[in-house]
């Protein structure tokens, strides 16, 4: 499941779902999140700050979040969580937080950990777990020291790291896709 970045839909990801499972052997979903807010698009939250998004907004998502990924009916331990911004912070609170099962994998591209009082993150819930970061090291978005810090705490908290970063702003690289697409394809072997 790849979740969007802030003001995209649903079908910004999907074309990324063919370059992570090429042989499409597995059930791939992107949802939209539930706000319209602006200056357009769709979104998981309010803009409430970096690393702080706001909470109100934040609280509404999560459970709608968790309710679609649970009516997909696939254990958690078969499930690679992804996003892109926005869409990564997401996955790192579902991830992280409390009362969710063990995830196959995890990416969070151009993302944050994201602080909300209320929702406390487990880093060590990840240990032994395969987790990708990837930022941009010119992201003027999200600066690139916030997946720094992910990555940081993850293996810490031993989960099994895969940092990737790339000389671009707030984007996706190219060269992310093999190492992206090797960490699915173990993680659901």
């Amino acid at each position: 499941m790849l979740l969007h970045g802030r003001g995209a839909d649903e079908h910004d990801l999907y074309p990324f779902l063919d370059s992570l499972d090429p042989e499409r052997r597995l059930l791939g979903v992107t949802p939209g999140g539930p706000l319209h807010l602006s200056p357009g698009g769709r979104h998981w939250y309010a803009l409430g700050g970096i690393p702080t998004p706001e909470p109100t907004t934040f609280h509404a998502t999560v459970p709608l979040l968790i309710a679609f990924l649970d009516s997909l009916d696939v254990p958690g331990d078969r499930i690679v969580l992804g996003g892109f911004s926005q869409g990564a912070v997401m996955s790192w609170a579902l991830a992280l937080g409390p009362d969710r099962p063990r995830l196959a994998a995890v990416i969070a591209m151009a993302g944050f950990l994201p602080q909300v009082e209320g929702w406390p993150l487990d880093p060590g819930r990840l240990a032994g777990t395969p987790v990708a970061v990837a930022h941009g090291i010119y992201d003027p978005i999200i600066d690139a020291r916030f997946g720094e810090e992910a990555a940081d705490t993850l293996a810490t908290a031993g989960a099994g790291v895969l940092r990737l970063t790339a000389p671009i702003q707030h984007g996706v690289d190219p060269g992310w896709i093999k190492p992206l697409r090797a960490l699915v394809a173990d993680a659901t072997s």
